[in-house]
């Protein structure tokens, strides 16, 4: 099962996310810019998890069945 790589920030919605650049993300695939996340304190308003780095997908990258 491969990660969910959402295309924009659930909480600004105008923050556009690529694959390749930096996002945070929580244990649920709740996704944020880097901006919104230093805003919650680094805590998800969805399940109230840890907001941590999400890795990064090289452009041009397959994704695995």
């Amino acid at each position: 099962m491969a990660l969910e790589m959402r295309e924009r920030c659930e909480r600004c919605s105008s923050t556009a996310l690529p694959a390749d650049g930096p996002a945070r993300i929580c244990s649920y695939e709740c996704t944020f810019c880097e901006a919104c996340g230093e805003a919650l304190g680094q805590i998800c308003p969805n399940c109230g998890g840890e907001l941590v780095a999400r890795p990064r997908r090289p452009a041009g990258c397959p994704t695995r069945p």
